[in-house]
């Protein structure tokens, strides 16, 4: 019997086994089709899928991104995002699958789909999801014929183009339509089925155009609406009410005028309403912020005043209204879930708002400024214990600074300059342990500078200027070893100057005080300051001649203090201002070096072949321990370049000593320093000196040397590295010489900006997109490339209309924390996220091509390029007229491009066009221009 069981067993548990296959075995065609589609993924070069990990003869529906019916008994979906795949063949197999309802492809590199595609799988009856964003698809969208049962297609963030007219009026059942981020034009589709069954249409970033599409209020289903970042003009049609299911409705910068429409607050679902950066006027309508959480009409041109139930509703948790035309008091009654109040940049008066602030427990930023409030600043601010940003700058405020503001343990920017505010500075403000920028200036403040002020160690900028402070500077100012910007201008300080963080480097304003004796010395230490300002104090002496050799500095201003001696040589790099100072001595100016003061090196031989193993000579060694001032075992010199020209042509103890003089620096900050040297056989190179502590590592060499190589394959668009030298704290970059400088030198500096006509201006433009668009997309030679910084210092000129962006390797060799924007090109948000963005790179791109429009440099007369523009309702006045001339073609042309400069410049990251699609836009203008 027992042995009868045993026997019997095994043909049980194999009958069970059986049944198991049969009930839950896919149809041999899919199980086909989908093996197919791995053999092809396995086939393709570009994709990282494969066959890695899967068992061939495993069920399909444990494979990698397929999903299978709860009995496994058919295929479900499929689901290939992140796959690295280029080829688009799979695609016609995967329309065997005749059960299939979701295909996600998203998020690779296809450029093409089958017309096969389109019409097997138009015949697949339960197909409910197409997903064919962020590839790289080009040409028109299809027309969709079938697809009965679709609910959702998106074909965002990729490069396709035309009018959407008829193509998807098939659809009946589409509830969810995305192509945001392409080059579509037209007008806005609304043939969108004919049983008008949309629930969501995303269409942001194309180039739609035409009136706001009024038949889109028949699609009685829709909850999101997003048509923002296109050129639609005209009103919104009051019947927007009718839309009773809508949460989302974002119409952000495009060209719309008019009045905000009152029947939004009909709307009781409607949760979010974004209308900012575009052209609405009249009042704002009473109750439209009853049902909502989000508001956001900032840079238009609203007036009248904010209605008194505008900010109360307990939803309501962000608004922004910046930049407006807004009159009368601040509402007092708010909403205790407010988490974001933006109003500056108004004409708001009356007193400060007198809200229960110790309810506001959501509070984060708060931004009032420039307006025109009276009044104290109430202490129960100090409550809103979540504050990170308060910015009460340029009032009329009165009174004295509130000690409670000192509580606010979250605080990072605190901003309270161009007010009218009196009495000492608050000591307990050093409690403010995240504080990052804070700025007092311009008021009437008394007292001395609180010694506790040095407790504040991630402080970035302070600037106490234009005030009445008295006494000495804290002696243990140095403790605020992050500070970038020291601004202690127009006071009565005095007494002996202590020693300054080494990490200065915006500025150091000491100007307008009561300081005497000779220039300390301990400045010396400051190498990466770019702007020493000492006018208007009682120093006296000689000008020090380390002065000279600060590798960061640009500007130094001296004037109207008791200095004299002979004034040293600054080299042209340096802008020196001495004026009254009586007895100053000036030099002539310094000779160019003639031609035959050439240096001959017969050792440079040995020192090309270091990077292959080959020991240096006598003389290249005593050549390179005297420039480098290390051991020849810590110094590697590679050439990264395989022209043998210039191998030929570059002699690297030439260049090294020509470094040592400080009339070849052709510009410096902090990170580095850019020489012009011109070899023994005439021709002129760029050697850039990345400074001590900031160099690349030897056990980094590596890596870092295939970073100069792979951006040297980009030499179309960037500074070609050519060779480099690295030793254990310095690094050295060896590149051409760009004949025409630098962009800021064409523009602002020693040249003639007059040989700049506009359509060089706009080549200019588009090279530079188009830089920005392969760094910041990366490439087959090279990773995404988000720049430390970008300026028109940064851009150096090949020819008058071929731009190549410099600094590149910058982003190889630091940390993106470690960022250096130059002033006037700093994106509004680098002042709570210390980290460099692409959305920061357009940021700084749209200054230069302000920059490029307007003749102005990025900071004149004090005031950003960037602030300055948004004064000007007429935009036809900020244009550089030397440019268009009497053509009104060109001047037209301008201020196309002038409102693409100003999306760049969107206060919200999120709103600004990425280089990519800036970049097709450009040329579809330049097109269009004939240029």
């Amino acid at each position: 019997m027992q042995a009868t069981m045993f026997v019997y067993l095994p043909s049980i548990l194999y009958l069970s086994f059986f049944l198991h296959l049969v009930l839950s075995q896919l149809p041999p065609n899919q199980i086909n089709a989908i093996t197919k589609v791995y053999d092809l993924l396995q086939n393709d070069t570009g994709s990282s899928f494969a066959w890695n990990g899967i068992d061939r003869n495993s069920t399909p529906c444990s494979w990698k991104g397929i999903s299978c019916k709860s009995n496994n008994s058919s295929l479900a979906k499929v689901t290939f995002s992140l796959f690295t795949i280029s080829s688009s063949e799979f695609l016609t197999f995967i329309c065997q699958i005749d059960t299939l309802e979701s295909l996600d492809v998203s998020q690779n590199f296809l450029s093409s789909i089958p017309n096969e595609f389109i019409t097997f799988c138009g015949g697949i009856s339960g197909l409910k999801l197409l997903n064919f964003s962020g590839n790289k698809l080009e040409g028109f969208l299809p027309t969709f014929t079938g697809f009965r049962k679709l609910e959702s297609l998106d074909f965002s963030y990729n490069n396709m183009y035309g009018k959407v007219d008829l193509q998807l009026d098939g659809l009946d059942t589409l509830k969810s339509l995305n192509l945001n981020t392409n080059q579509f034009a037209g007008s806005v589709p609304t043939s969108l089925g004919k049983f008008n069954l949309l629930e969501e249409l995303h269409l942001s970033a194309n180039s739609f155009e035409g009136e706001f599409p009024t038949q889109i209020v028949n699609f009685g289903n829709l909850t999101l609406i997003d048509l923002s970042l296109n050129f639609l003009f005209g009103v919104i049609p009051d019947r927007i009410g009718e839309l009773s299911k809508l949460q989302v409705l974002i119409l952000s910068a495009n060209r719309l005028s008019g009045t905000i429409p009152q029947s939004l607050r009909n709307i009781t679902t409607l949760t979010r309403f974004s209308a900012n950066q575009n052209y609405f006027v009249g009042n704002i309508p009473f109750g439209i912020t009853t049902y909502l959480r989000n508001l956001d009409l900032s840079f238009n041109r609203l007036n009248g005043t904010i209605p008194q139930d505008l900010l109360s509703p307990l939803n309501l948790q962000f608004i922004d209204l910046t930049y407006n035309k807004l009159e009368g008091p601040v509402p007092s009654n708010m909403s205790i879930n407010l988490i974001r109040l933006r109003l500056g940049q108004n004409a708001l008066n009356g007193s400060f708002p007198s809200a229960s602030f110790e309810s506001l427990q959501s509070l984060t930023y708060l931004e009032l400024d420039n307006n025109q409030l009276t009044g104290p600043i109430p202490s129960e601010l100090g409550k809103c214990q979540k504050l990170a940003l308060l910015n009460l700058a340029q009032n009329k405020l009165s009174g004295v600074i509130p000690v409670e503001l000192g509580d606010i343990s979250n605080l990072q920017v605190l901003s309270l300059q161009s007010n009218n505010l009196v009495g000492e500075i608050p000591s307990n403000i050093s409690q403010l342990n995240r504080l990052q920028r804070l700025n007092f200036g311009s008021n009437s403040l008394t007292g001395s500078i609180p010694s506790s002020l040095s407790s504040l160690r991630s402080l970035t900028d302070l600037n106490l200027q234009g005030n009445k402070l008295s006494g000495a500077v804290p002696v243990d100012i140095s403790n605020l070893n992050v500070l970038l910007e020291l601004q202690l201008g127009g006071n009565q300080l005095s007494g002996p100057i202590p020693v300054m963080p080494l990490s200065l480097q915006i500025a150091l304003n000491l100007s307008h005080n009561l300081f005497q004796g000779p220039i300390p010395s301990s400045f010396s230490r400051l190498t990466a300051l770019e702007v020493l300002d000492l006018s208007y104090n009682r120093f006296s002496g000689q000008i020090p001649d380390f002065l000279t050799i600060m590798g960061g500095l640009n500007r130094l201003v001296l004037s109207n203090n008791q200095l004299s001696g002979v004034v040293p040589n600054f080299g042209s790099i340096v802008s020196v201002e001495t004026d009254g100072n009586g007895d100053l001595i000036y030099p002539p100016p310094v000779p160019k070096l003639e031609h035959k003061d050439k240096i001959d090196s017969s050792t440079i031989v040995l020192v090309l072949f270091v990077c292959c193993g080959f020991a240096f000579g006598v003389s290249a060694k005593i050549c390179i321990q005297y420039f480098f001032s290390t051991n020849l075992d810590q110094t590697e010199v590679c050439w990264i370049t395989g022209d043998s020209l210039h191998q030929f042509q570059i002699k690297l103890s030439k260049a090294m000593t020509a470094i040592c003089r400080p009339i070849n620096v052709m510009q410096s900050n902090q990170f580095y320093t850019y020489y012009k040297v011109m070899m023994p056989c005439g021709v002129y190179y760029c050697i850039k000196r990345i400074k001590k502590n900031r160099s690349v590592s030897l056990h980094s060499l590596e890596r870092f040397k295939q970073g100069l190589v792979n951006i040297g394959h980009l030499n179309n668009y960037t500074m070609a590295p050519l060779a480099c030298v690295v030793e254990s704290d310095t690094t050295y970059i060896v590149y051409e010489y760009p004949q025409h400088g630098t962009l800021f030198d064409l523009l602002h500096g020693r040249c003639d900006d007059s040989t700049l006509d506009w359509k060089s201006r706009f080549d200019i433009v588009v090279g530079i997109c188009r830089g920005l668009a392969i760094l910041h997309g990366g490439s087959l030679f090279s990773d995404q490339i988000i720049l430390f910084h970008i300026s028109s210092s940064s851009i150096f000129m090949k020819h008058l209309n071929q731009p190549l962006i410099g600094d590149i390797e910058l982003g190889r060799a630091f940390n993106s924390s470690q960022f250096s924007v130059a002033v006037g090109y700093v994106p509004p948000e680098y002042a709570y996220v210390m980290k460099v963005t692409e959305a920061g790179n357009m940021y700084s791109f749209g200054v230069i091509m302000l920059e490029l429009l307007t003749g102005k440099p990025a900071i004149s007369e004090g005031t950003e390029l960037a602030k300055w523009i948004i004064q000007y309702e007429d935009l036809n006045e900020v244009v550089d007229s030397r440019v268009s001339g009497n053509s009104v073609q060109v001047h037209q042309q301008m201020l196309l491009v002038l409102e693409i400069s100003l999306q760049c410049l969107s206060i919200s990251p999120n709103e600004r066009p990425d280089a990519k699609e800036l970049l097709e836009t450009l040329l579809t203008l330049g097109q269009q221009f004939g240029i």
